[in-house]
C-alpha cells in the first residue's frame, strides 16, 4: 500500500498514525511525502517500508536519520527504494495526480542528479519551443493521511498553519483518513474555507488529541524539540532503536496511554490558551 503522511513539512505530522502501523507490523509500504521528519525513520527502522518517495528523510533537529541510513547502507532491518524528489517536484506528482493528469512538465531539476537517478522522471522537449523539459509522473497514493486540529464526524476537516502539500496529497490519494479532534458539524461550516479535504475523500476520521506529538499542531500544542535530540542519540544503533521502540511504541498500547507517559512534558507543550484567539471568527 502507498501512504501519503507527513504533508504539512514540520507541523502536523501524524506519529500517533505510524506507531499503529508499527504495533500491527504492517509490511511492504510505500512511503510518500516532502519532510516527514523522524516518522519515516521510525517506518523504516520497524521494518514496515519497502519503498520512500520523498524529498527528505531524516531528523530536522538533528540533521541524521539512523533508520534510514543503516536501510540503504547495511539493509537493516531491510533495504528500502529510494524515488528522490524535489520538494517542488513531489507537490507537482501530487498535483498531478489530484487533477488527472499524467504528468506536469517542467524545468526545474533539469541537470541535477536527481533528474537522472529517479527512473520515474522522462526528459523530453517542449512542443512550443523546442526548450528541454521533465515529465514528472502523477502520484496517486492509496491513502492519505491528514491530521487536523478539528473535524467533524463526516470527515470534513479543518487545517490551520502550513498545509504543505497536504491538500494535493488529499486530492491525489484514493480515500484519506483524519486524525483530529471531533467536533459539531456547524463549528466546521463557521468557518468553510479552511476546509482541507471533501467529506467525501474521507474513509475514517479518529478522534485523536496529540497525535502529532513530538511535531507541533498550530493553535493546540508546541514542538517537543528535545524529543527529537533524545530520539537521536537513542537509535544511533539498532539495538538502541529497538529498545526505544519498545519503550515509546509497542510498549504502550495507544496514544492516551503514550501521552499519559509524557506527562507534565506534554502539559507544558500546550499552546490552546496562549495562542486561542479572543474573539468567534465572522
Amino acid at each position: 500500500m502507498s501512504i501519503a503522511i507527513g504533508c504539512a513539512l514540520e507541523p502536523a505530522i501524524p506519529f500517533a498514525f505510524a506507531h499503529e502501523l508499527i504495533r500491527q507490523r504492517k509490511r511492504d509500504l510505500t512511503l510518500i511525502g516532502p519532510i516527514s521528519d523522524i516518522l519515516f525513520d521510525q517506518l523504516i527502522g520497524a521494518g514496515c517500508v519497502a519503498r520512500v518517495e520523498a524529498a527528505w528523510v531524516g531528523n530536522v533537529s538533528a540533521g541524521l536519520g539512523h533508520c534510514y541510513r543503516r536501510a540503504l547502507e547495511q539493509g537493516e532491518p531491510r533495504r528500502i527504494e529510494v524515488r528522490d524528489h524535489s520538494n517542488f517536484s513531489i507537490a507537482q506528482a501530487l498535483l498531478a495526480g489530484a487533477i488527472g493528469a499524467q504528468y506536469i512538465a517542467t524545468k526545474t531539476l533539469l541537470g541535477s542528479d536527481i533528474a537522472r537517478t529517479n527512473p520515474t522522471f522522462k526528459e523530453s522537449t517542449s512542443p512550443f519551443d523546442g526548450s528541454k523539459e521533465l515529465l514528472v509522473p502523477a502520484i496517486t497514493p492509496d491513502l492519505a493521511v491528514l491530521a487536523c486540529q478539528v473535524a467533524d464526524r463526516d470527515g470534513s476537516a479543518e487545517l490551520q498553519g502550513p498545509w504543505g502539500v497536504s491538500y494535493e496529497a488529499a486530492l491525489a490519494a484514493k480515500s484519506a483518513i483524519v486524525l483530529a479532534e471531533i467536533v459539531p458539524a456547524e463549528i466546521v461550516v463557521r468557518t468553510p474555507n479552511r476546509a482541507i479535504v471533501p467529506a467525501t475523500k474521507v474513509v475514517a476520521v479518529v478522534h485523536e488529541p496529540g497525535a502529532c506529538h513530538p511535531s507541533s499542531l498550530s493553535r493546540m500544542y508546541q514542538r517537543d524539540h528535545e524529543f527529537f535530540h533524545e530520539y537521536h542519540r537513542a537509535t544511533r544503533t539498532a539495538l538502541g532503536f529497538d529498545r526505544w521502540i519498545a519503550e515509546w511504541v509497542t510498549g504502550v498500547p495507544d496514544r492516551a496511554a503514550y501521552l499519559r507517559k509524557l506527562g507534565p512534558r506534554w502539559d507544558a507543550l500546550d499552546a490552546r490558551v496562549k495562542f486561542a484567539p479572543t474573539t468567534e471568527p465572522n
